[in-house]
């Protein structure tokens, strides 16, 4: 495939080699834990541990190394892509290939909560020390390096408060110190923000979301370049990680959409955006494609395309006012997760559980603090508008 096509080609064109797929378009599913030798002498010499041969059913067949090698087609500079049973295992396992006893790992303070989880259990039970910092304060990054760290974990735009941090800056600040760089990078996929092509090391996604894009499977990546991507194979091996190929099937046939289906909840999710800027029961909208928004111009200036994901914030209401808005919506899911066809409403308040960034953001009164996410799916935007109106209508009626 041709280098210089566009993002939307390459999601229909990538992994698609005629050795897995033979005369059809899509990988056949290869449901297989042994895989048989030739003979004694074909068994001895083994098998290069890479994709694309035949050893053992957790290195994967045809089905697993399609949707690996079309990722990695996706993220510049990615030398490979390791998959995982869920996004959450993408994570500890960058994170494990990273990390010795001893370490200390810093956290941005919007992360994804069982990526916090994960840094002060997990990681802590085996000996790392995690500590948070404000993504938006640089200079107090900087001073956390200076105080040693082995791995950064990063996370633009914050899937809950959207903050959208200067990620060229802070992983070239991780590397000037010798620290490794990790970015969850799920919310605008490779699709809308190169992460290795801007100086991250490893970028994690969650293929949950977007790539899957239909609210059936679990699963994670990580791509990165050399020696990182082998250090992933190893430590995805020795934790006996292996994905699904039928997972791995729904996944590509995710994958080859996903472009559009971007294209569509981002022009929608603007638009809501907008609308909810004119509402006086808003008190912030938290949506970094939008101009004027918070961290638009990083924004602008980083990435190529966005998602359906956004938040805001209630002004000078309660969690019951809070509720009755949620419970009032017709076409908008209650429930985790996002990036699928439909839409999804979740109430958040990360003040209890951050501890370096400002919640609520500057500006706020401490009364403004109650949030909404909400992830737009592939519903038309009028009638998307209509039921939260009618959602707003019914939480001021008490």
């Amino acid at each position: 495939m041709a280098g210089d096509v566009k993002p939307a080609t390459r999601v229909v064109e990538a992994g698609r080699r005629v050795e897995w797929t033979g005369a059809v378009v899509n990988p056949p599913v290869w449901r297989a834990s042994t895989h048989l030798y030739a003979d004694s002498a074909d068994l001895k010499r083994g098998r290069p541990n890479e994709d694309g041969h035949f050893y053992y059913g957790r290195r994967g067949t045809p089905t697993q190394w399609a949707l690996a090698d079309a990722i990695t087609g996706l993220e510049p500079g990615a030398a490979g892509t390791v998959l995982y049973p869920s996004g959450v295992a993408a994570i500890a396992g960058a994170l494990l290939a990273v990390l010795r006893p001893g370490d200390t790992l810093l956290v941005t303070d919007n992360a994804y909560e069982p990526t916090r989880t994960m840094a002060t259990g997990l990681l802590g039970r085996f000996g790392v020390r995690a500590r948070f910092f404000d993504p938006l304060d640089i200079a107090g990054y900087r001073a956390a390096l200076k105080d040693g760290a082995r791995c950064v974990m990063l996370e633009s735009p914050g899937s809950l408060t959207m903050e959208v941090c200067d990620v060229p800056a802070l992983a070239a600040l991780a590397r000037e110190h010798g620290a490794v760089s990790v970015i969850d990078n799920t919310w605008a996929s490779p699709l809308g923000f190169a992460a290795l092509a801007h100086g991250c090391d490893i970028a994690v996604m969650s293929l949950t979301k977007h790539v899957g894009g239909h609210s059936d499977l679990m699963m994670g990546s990580a791509s990165a370049g050399e020696p990182w991507h082998g250090r992933l194979r190893q430590t995805a091996q020795a934790l006996g990680h292996v994905v699904s190929p039928d997972d791995a099937a729904l996944a590509l046939r995710g994958l080859r959409t996903m472009a559009v289906r971007l294209e569509r909840s981002t022009a929608s999710a603007l638009e809501i955006a907008r609308w909810l800027e004119g509402r006086s029961e808003v008190a912030r909208v938290l949506c970094p494609m939008l101009p004027g928004a918070p961290g638009h111009d990083l924004w602008t200036r980083d990435f190529t395309g966005g998602c359906g994901l956004l938040s805001f914030v209630l002004a000078e209401r309660d969690e019951a006012a809070r509720a009755r808005l949620i419970d009032a919506l017709r076409l908008f899911g209650i429930g985790y997760s996002w990036g699928g066809f439909e839409s999804l409403a979740i109430p958040f308040d990360p003040a209890p559980i951050r501890t370096e960034g400002r919640w609520p953001p500057a500006g706020l009164a401490a009364e403004d603090r109650l949030g909404i996410r909400l992830s737009i799916g592939l519903e038309d935007a009028g009638d998307l508008v209509a039921d939260l109106d009618r959602a707003f209508a019914a939480m001021e009626q008490e």
